[in-house]
């Protein structure tokens, strides 16, 4: 796992480098941190918008994207604006207005559905604002950027790590209840694509069985608490949960300790927050699956920070667009499966502090995972 870290920030240095500069339409660029480009003047950089989705769906917007950005886009000394649209639409569009109309030059966003989204992002480029979709693709947006991480394989983890738990519990057929994310974000769909690929084959051989399977509108947690207590309900034999995310898993548990079934019933989970590696650390969660988000955060601000000098940066990687079949230059980085023997190294790697972690009756199972 640490050489996994370790070869994701090498990764991301990589990456850092091959940002480079093609030369803006102005002529007068400043070479960004990223881009290795020559500087022919010192013009003004234009000034960087960013939305991020909700703080409800997962504590990382808020607790990491947005310290991260913030402090790239300080360092390079850039004007930015970082709003949240807490799961509001239309509260959404009224924050690109304003960050248009207040003269920003590049916009990056996480949109709550592709319908929003590109309406977002084609106001903007009409303006002639540069875009960048951040973490979730907007489907049909037509993005300049797209930067997030291999979601795809971010589910195949997921399926990996639920099929081991269930292995290591020796359940014979077990029944697998599916609690997906938001049915609107095409982040849902990659990871329910990557996860499907390693359980249908359990399915088609009957090797396992396949319980109920539904999406959780909005990733909203109360509303997943409420599905899968009905999906518990019409299948009291569920004996493991794949959850999109460490808040559906969360939701799951707090389910399933109403009826003693924490810790006998393996969950999943992503994003490895505080509350899911204590719930890793506690036994009530089997996996999570960490993407080191400062790597993310700066990939993006590398690229923003490019566009806003009037640069015009080039990435290796594309990702296509399922509803126009249009390649979008992407920048995409490698996500880490995590257990109980691995929660060190999302520590190690400084997204969670042992003070956060370490609370209370958790110190103790700090201890025993190794967490120094």
């Amino acid at each position: 796992m640490r050489n996994g870290i370790l070869g994701l920030t090498a990764a991301a240095a990589a990456l850092s480098l091959g940002l480079t500069a093609c030369g803006g339409g102005s002529g007068d660029t400043a070479a960004a941190p990223s881009s290795g480009a020559s500087t022919t003047s010192a013009a003004k950089p234009g000034k960087i918008g960013v939305i991020l989705p909700d703080s409800k769906s997962s504590a990382r917007w808020e607790t990491a994207d947005r310290k991260y950005l913030e402090e790239a886009f300080k360092a390079a000394g850039v004007a930015y604006d970082i709003q949240n649209a807490q799961g509001d639409k239309t509260a959404f569009q009224t924050i690109a207005d304003q960050m248009i109309t207040n003269g920003a030059t590049v916009l990056a966003i996480v949109n709550l559905d592709s319908g929003t989204g590109k309406a977002v992002l084609d106001k903007a480029k009409a303006q002639g604002v540069a875009t960048i979709d951040y973490d979730r693709l907007t489907l049909g947006g037509g993005a300049s950027y797209y930067v997030s991480f291999d979601n795809t394989k971010v589910g195949t983890l997921q399926g990996e790590g639920l099929v081991k738990c269930l292995t290591d519990k020796k359940v014979d057929k077990p029944i697998v209840a599916e609690l997906n994310g938001s049915p609107t974000d095409n982040n849902a769909t990659l990871f329910k694509a990557g996860y499907d690929g390693v359980l249908k084959p359990k399915y088609d051989s009957g090797d396992y069985k396949k319980g109920p399977d539904q999406s959780v509108p909005d990733w909203d947690n109360t509303k997943a608490g409420t599905i899968f207590e009905q999906m518990l309900t019409s299948e009291s034999k569920i004996a493991g949960v794949l959850a999109a995310n460490d808040g559906l898993g969360n939701a799951a548990i707090t389910v399933l300790k109403k009826q003693n079934l924490n810790g006998k019933v393996p969950v999943t989970g992503q994003d490895a927050t505080v509350q899911g590696l204590q719930n890793i650390l506690a036994g009530d969660q089997c996996m999570t699956v960490y993407k080191a988000v400062k790597k993310e955060a700066d990939a993006a601000a590398g690229l923003a920070i490019a566009l806003a000098k009037g640069e015009k940066p080039t990435v290796s990687g594309t990702t296509k667009d399922t509803q126009t079949s249009q390649d979008v230059p992407s920048v995409l980085l490698d996500p880490q499966s995590i257990t109980f023997d691995t929660v060190k190294d999302v520590v190690a790697d400084g997204y969670v502090t042992k003070d956060e972690l370490c609370t209370g009756d958790f110190a103790a199972k700090c201890t025993e995972a190794g967490i120094q």
